[in-house]
């Protein structure tokens, strides 16, 4: 269950139904995410795996991160690490996870908290789980996206954002079937407080059984939608889709998602992520922690890195790195 929630919805602002003009966007497709780990060990499913970068631009990369219960001694996060070239948004949904920069930037999110970092030019650093949730372990489920920066962008100076779950624009459909959380972007001139380089938009929406959520959706923008938790069906074609899948969908000024009637117990709703973006439409080196343009500005980020150009690693946390490896 999502920790950002209301127990009234029919008190927040209303998403307007997109005009009769609006043409929903068909779903080009539907993909399964595989699972696997990252950093020390975590569970993660690589949301956009297989798809090509052509469909996601601006967006280069997302793992759902869990949703899993620790036990005891189990919750594990990322060594100290290099990024350059793109911004890593990490929104928790449940559970706690601390982040720290070479830039200074940093803190601990919990509870639909979002940090958005912007690496440019440049920058090491951690994401791990309190002391605390390592002794007693817990719930932990979240995502982590990298959005792409265009050239005239990848130097610029680093960059962080804390946002907190309460400064989230909280918005329901018409008939106040589903619970629309705009992280960044706007949406019917609802906008969230994430301040993006790359035009975007990302929002998390919880989508009760039988309910329908038919968002307006900018026609510049690419369409994405992901299952973190629950089933239902995208389109006007009503394709299924599950925990897991991701859909793209086609050109269009409407993105429709419905929730499914019968829900495991487990998921007791259709829980998504939408994002749309304006492509940058440049060519992608991408390899490891850095997202560049060419071949070669990759190499002399690897060469940067290595030659401690990156960064500092801040002197309170020598104690605890271990710049060996590049995680998410």
């Amino acid at each position: 269950m999502p920790a950002v929630t209301v127990a009234d919805v029919t008190m927040l602002a209303r998403i307007p139904e997109p005009g009769p003009q609006a043409v929903d966007r068909p779903v080009r497709s539907v993909t399964t995410a595989p699972s696997g780990t990252e950093g020390e060990g975590f569970p993660v499913r690589r949301a956009f795996a297989g798809v090509g970068l052509r469909e996601l631009d601006p967006f280069v990369h997302m793992d759902q991160m869990g949703e899993v219960e620790y036990a005891p001694g189990e919750p594990k996060g990322t060594a100290w690490h290099p990024h350059r070239g793109f911004e890593t948004v990490t929104y928790i949904i449940d559970g706690i996870f601390e982040h720290a920069d070479s830039n200074g930037g940093g803190g601990q999110i919990t509870n639909g908290d979002t940090q958005w970092m912007t690496a440019g030019g440049g920058v090491l650093h951690i994401e791990r789980p309190p002391e605390h949730l390592v002794l007693s372990g817990g719930l932990f489920h979240g995502l982590q996206l990298w959005v792409n920066l265009p050239a005239k962008l990848k130097w610029t100076e680093p960059r962080y954002q804390d946002l907190r779950a309460g400064e989230s624009r909280l918005l329901t459909s018409q008939d106040g079937g589903a619970l629309v959380r705009v992280i960044a972007g706007d949406i019917a001139g609802q906008r969230g407080p994430g301040s993006t380089y790359t035009p975007m938009a990302m929002l998390h929406a919880t989508v009760s059984p039988g309910a329908t959520l038919r968002l307006p959706w900018r026609p510049d923008f690419n369409a994405l939608v992901y299952v973190l938790s629950g089933a239902g069906t995208v389109g006007t074609e009503r394709r299924p889709v599950r925990t897991g899948q991701l859909a793209v969908f086609g050109p269009g000024a409407a993105i429709t998602v419905a929730g499914a009637v019968h829900q495991e117990s487990r998921h007791p709703a259709l829980d998504i992520v939408v994002l749309g973006g304006a492509p940058i439409r440049e060519p992608i080196a991408w390899a490891g922690p850095f997202v560049m343009n060419t071949r070669a500005e990759v190499i002399a980020a690897f060469d940067d890195f290595q030659a401690g150009r990156l960064g500092t690693i801040p002197a309170q946390h020598l104690a605890h790195s271990d710049v060996g490896g590049a995680a998410s």
